[in-house]
This record gives structure tokens, C-alpha cells and sequence, in this order.
């Protein structure tokens, strides 16, 4: 993908992030934004290619997140934010995010992703093992079935799960034909 007329004017041939200077800069857009000059940064391919690895390990290379994160352009602003924050462990990063002032509107957008991948609920048994949609699991007690009049006995075969989206402590498995939910914390993977 190429740089739009916008993006390119914007960034005047040079990485939004680091400087390098190129005509090889590549459009980065910072999620859950849409594809569009305003929701984006002009990046060269080794800023890029670090990103999408999730490679900080350089934390020298990253040291120019402190002048990119007082750009006056608000997506390379939320990406250096970003990319600061994945620098828990230097001095410098936090003190250069500390400083920068995002408002409410920029900082909203730069926890974004993290609130979304929170906001992912991962469901585990018993024994801590993550349950999968489509997974068989095993009761690990006996179970009184609510609106029936049986039992369900330790050590039941529940096929097939399907994960309760809102809730990571419920899963839901048929038990004698009826579907019914069950607690995690009751079940233990097959």
C-alpha cells in the first residue's frame, strides 16, 4: 500500500515516528480508526516491521518516540503513546509519557486497544486450561440441573461448548438433550 496524496504531504517524506527520510513510507492505521489519511502515520519499513512484531527489545532505536510524541498531528501523538507504553521498563519512556499531553478525545483513542483486548473474555476451568468453543469438557461435581428434576453426576461428558461471550466464568453444553449454562469453575477440559 502507498501513501495517499494527504499522508504524504503531511509527513513531507519522512517517518512520522523516527525521521528516517525515504520514499518507501508505508500508511499505518492506528485501530479501531478507519482507513483514512486523519487516522493514520506515514511509517518507514523498519519502524513497521518493529510494530506489527511487537519488537522493543531496541530501546535505543525507540528513543525518538520522545520528540514524536509532542507532534502536533493527533495519530502519530496516540501511536507514540502507544509504543511508549510497550516501554514499561525504561526510565525515559515513562517519564516521556508521563510528560506528553494527550486530551481526553487522544488518550480515549490510545487505550482503546487495550480496553478491547480486556474487554476479550477468556474462559478457564477448573485448572486453569482456556476453554475453546467446539471443546469437550468433563464435570469436575455433581451439578443440580436448574428447572429439571435431575442431577447431573461428576464426571459427565459435555460436548461441544459454546462460550458465553459476556461472561468469562459461563459456558454453555448440553446435558440429557437440554442446554443448559455451566461455571467454569465446575468443569475441567477433556
Amino acid at each position: 500500500m502507498t501513501l495517499n496524496t494527504k499522508l504524504q504531504e503531511r509527513s513531507g517524506g519522512a517517518c512520522e515516528i523516527c525521521g528516517t527520510a525515504g520514499d518507501s513510507l508505508l500508511p499505518y492505521t492506528i485501530s479501531p480508526k478507519p482507513e483514512e489519511a486523519q487516522y493514520q502515520v506515514a511509517v518507514c519499513g523498519t519502524c513497521l516491521t518493529k510494530i506489527e512484531a511487537d519488537d522493543f527489545t531496541d530501546t535505543h532505536y525507540w528513543r525518538c518516540l520522545e520528540g514524536s510524541i509532542w507532534s502536533e498531528t493527533d495519530a502519530v501523538k496516540v501511536l507514540s503513546y502507544r509504543l511508549l507504553s510497550k516501554l514499561e521498563g525504561e526510565e525515559w519512556a515513562l517519564e516521556a509519557r508521563e510528560n506528553a499531553f494527550l486530551d481526553e478525545e487522544q488518550l480515549a483513542w490510545a487505550e482503546a486497544q487495550d480496553r478491547m483486548a480486556a474487554e476479550v473474555a477468556v474462559h478457564l476451568d477448573s485448572f486453569g486450561s482456556v476453554l475453546q468453543a467446539g471443546d469437550n469438557v468433563v464435570l469436575t461435581q455433581n451439578l443440580n440441573v436448574k428447572g429439571t428434576n435431575y442431577i447431573a453426576p461428576k464426571g459427565t461428558m459435555v460436548r461441544k461448548i459454546r462460550l458465553v461471550a459476556d461472561n468469562a466464568d459461563q459456558i454453555e453444553g448440553k446435558i440429557n438433550g437440554d442446554t443448559i449454562v455451566i461455571l467454569c469453575k465446575f468443569v475441567k477440559k477433556a
